[in-house]
């Protein structure tokens, strides 16, 4: 267990966004958090990475409390993806990718810059100059930029993604989500990633952690996640659920609306519908 979180509250101008939340994740684990708009996806990715003050509950990283690790030692182990990255200034791709290294010489740096833009399909953009780029061009930039700041670490090592592929075309965005599910696999980071894509989820995500009022709905396996039930419940959604050949569900929306049922659902009837939520089974 690489990141185990408990009791989590997160409070944002005196309003709970998060409650009460519990999950964990392991090295060599990809979890996808989906779940509505407002639902506390990007404020748990934060609270995570140290940029909104925990209310209630712990986080630990790799066996000790976020806040006794020290800036520097933790820097060089987890690298955030916030959901939007502005970059007005001229510089170029290779610029902006070498951000995320640590004060060393270009020589020792360009081996990983040049690893990783090969990996990320923008080593063609390398002299181009940041503002001249295309949302997901710049995406792929921005990821490269957050992977570079950990390539080389020793010891754990852990990603926190939002919505890293929101702007990608779907050939890139299968790219990257084999990218991140190889380092799990391959490299034992743990990687946490923030998502709307529910079939991208499903395709290369361990397990789902599905939001909803800023609770953990239900948490598990895509299949166990991603049913006709949950979908309604939550995103006010009505679709079937495909069990594929390749062994992952797909979801398919139907063409009848929302269902009624999403117009009754209040934070006081949103209590987790699996028991073991907080062990994130």
């Amino acid at each position: 267990m690489l990141l185990h979180v408990d009791g989590l509250g997160i409070h944002l101008a005196g309003k709970p966004i998060v409650r009460d939340l519990g999950f964990q994740l392991d090295a060599g684990e990809l979890l996808v958090v989906l779940g509505p708009n407002g639902a506390g996806k990007s404020t748990l990715l934060k609270g995570l990475a140290g940029e909104h003050r925990i209310a209630s509950g712990q986080i630990s990283f790799a066996g000790c409390t976020l806040q006794h690790w020290p800036k520097r030692e933790i820097a060089k182990r987890r690298a955030v993806m916030p959901q939007r990255v502005e970059v007005n200034f001229p510089l170029t791709v290779e610029e902006i990718v070498r951000l995320g290294r640590p004060a060393e010489p270009l020589s020792q740096s360009m081996p990983v810059l040049l690893e990783l833009m090969d990996l990320l399909d923008i080593a063609h953009l390398r002299y181009r100059l940041a503002p001249g780029l295309s949302g997901g061009e710049q995406q792929r930039v921005q990821l490269a930029r957050v992977l570079a700041q950990v390539w080389d670490a020793q010891g754990p090592v852990l990603l926190l993604l939002d919505e890293c592929t929101s702007a990608l075309d779907p050939a890139h965005q299968q790219q990257v989500f084999s990218l991140l599910r190889g380092l799990a696999k391959q490299r034992g980071f743990a990687v946490l990633a923030v998502a709307h894509d529910l079939n991208l989820a499903a395709r290369f995500a361990d397990r789902l952690l599905l939001l909803h009022h800023g609770q953990c709905y239900i948490s598990g396996k895509p299949f166990e996640v991603l049913s006709e039930t949950v979908l309604a419940a939550v995103y006010g959604l009505s679709a079937r659920i495909i069990k594929l050949e390749e062994g992952y569900p797909l979801v398919v929306p139907r063409d009848n609306g929302p269902v009624p049922a999403y117009a009754s659902l209040s934070p006081s009837n949103t209590a987790p519908v699996n028991p073991s939520c907080r062990q994130a089974s």
